[in-house]
């Protein structure tokens, strides 16, 4: 009977809440990365250089950085409901304001802007998500999730290539078109997500009397487990702890990866003499084989109950594949290395954030989860930084994709000791005990 009744409420909830979270990441994403589709024809016509363009795609993410944490505390505190409509509402309103940027200035502004209103969304989510799906099922249905960036880029590009055709249309360039066409949904959905997102089990009128008594009692005694094994920690502890901040750093490489792809590869694959639209159709190939690789991997890590290796795995396959990048000169072997990229960095981590909520509940996982988003979403920053700084230099791309390519080593080989570690320690909990004792 409870197996029974597991499957019954999980196929529920799964239908009722995966597909619209994918949906609103797979907005959030493409306002993230269009920039890398605007740069095209945005950045001759309001003057920005390569290393400009790279530094302002990355301030996005020191924005990112300074307000994610209470956006995550705020969210528990209230609701998800509430809160995620609000980050919606504002990151729609800034995402169709960067049509109207002049210069550097502008640019720079709007991107720190666009990254302090959407601090919160992913983490909230993930946060949110442990509120409804046992642990032994999140790492596969977190990869659901995050198949919206792939498809983001996927469906996304050739759209975006599309509307940069629009050039002239009532007076205003095609990337102006682009950012005001896709930052529409943010603003329209924010409404949706009020009436539609139901806060926590205990509250969701469309299970049944029985299913809701399940999950609720099911999470309760998830969360008392968790709070016993790996003992209680305050949202301010959880800032320090030494697991949170080795977890940021594995995050940094991954998202140093993913936001090189995303902004970068666009005017990489441009460079070898296609157009924007045939550019837009060439960027979707990676992404849609990066899906199936991303949840095939998650189910796999699930059902093995393990997360560090596969992690290490998928790092290394991502630094495989822009060290494949670096040294090749055909659009071909590009797209196959791009392939190896979005494959590698989307596999690592739906196992990577099963993590976190091993040792963390309560609002320790929500500023634990932040912390480890924030800081290791820094990375997004660096990568695109990088590459940016390194090309206007170089005239290439070949030294920052292997600098990016470095950093995926380094959080393989640090999710590996981590791993070590903790079967040394038996749990976090041990560390957690120990810091609390000031040892």
């Amino acid at each position: 009977m409870p197996d029974s009744i597991e499957k019954r409420v999980l196929r529920k909830v799964t239908r009722r809440i995966v597909p619209f979270v994918m949906l609103l990441y797979f907005i959030a994403y493409l306002d993230r990365v269009n920039i890398g589709f605007a740069a095209l024809t945005m950045n001759e016509d309001i003057g920005l250089s390569a290393a400009a363009f790279g530094f302002g795609a990355g301030i996005f993410f020191i924005g990112y950085f300074l307000f994610e944490v209470p956006s995550n505390l705020i969210l528990h505190r209230v609701g998800a409901r509430v809160w995620i409509a609000r980050i919606m509402l504002t990151w729609g309103l800034i995402s169709g304001a960067m049509a109207f940027v002049q210069g550097p200035t502008s640019f720079y502004v709007l991107r720190f802007l666009l990254g302090a209103a959407e601090a919160g969304f992913f983490p909230g989510i993930i946060l949110y998500l442990s509120y409804w799906y046992p642990a032994r099922h999140r790492a596969g249905v977190t990869a659901l999730f995050m198949a919206a960036v792939p498809l983001s880029i996927a469906i996304g590009s050739p759209i975006s290539g599309g509307l940069l055709l629009m050039d002239g249309v009532l007076g205003l360039h095609g990337w102006q078109w682009l950012f005001l066409v896709e930052a529409a949904p943010a603003v329209l959905l924010a409404g949706v997500v009020l009436v539609y997102l139901t806060d926590r089990p205990e509250k969701a009128k469309w299970l049944d009397d029985e299913e809701r008594e399940w999950l609720t009692a099911e999470m309760q005694a998830e969360e008392k487990e968790v709070a016993t094994e790996h003992g209680t920690q305050s949202a301010l502890r959880a800032l320090a702890n030494p697991w949170v901040l080795s977890l940021a750093l594995v995050y940094f490489g991954t998202s140093a990866g993913l936001y090189t792809v995303g902004i970068w590869s666009p005017q990489i694959i441009a460079q070898h003499g296609v157009g924007p639209f045939a550019t837009g159709l060439i960027n979707a190939v990676p992404p849609v084989l990066a899906v199936l690789a991303m949840v095939l991997w998650a189910r796999h890590s699930d059902r093995t109950g393990e997360r560090n290796w596969h992690v290490f795995a998928a790092c290394l396959v991502a630094a495989a594949g822009l060290g494949m990048a670096a040294f090749t000169n055909s659009l071909l072997a590009v797209v196959l290395a791009l392939v190896l990229v979005s494959a590698g960095v989307s596999s690592a981590k739906p196992p990577l954030w099963s993590i976190p909520t091993q040792f963390l509940t309560g609002a320790a996982a929500a500023t634990g989860i932040a912390t480890i988003n924030s800081i290791g979403n820094l990375g997004g920053f660096a990568g695109p930084f990088i590459i940016g700084w390194i090309k206007e230099q170089t005239g290439g791309y070949r030294g920052g994709l292997l600098a990016v390519g470095a950093a995926l080593v380094f959080s393989a080989a640090l999710v590996i000791l981590l791993g070590h570690l903790r079967n040394r320690r038996t749990t976090p909990g041990a560390i957690a005990a120990a810091d609390r004792s000031g040892s």
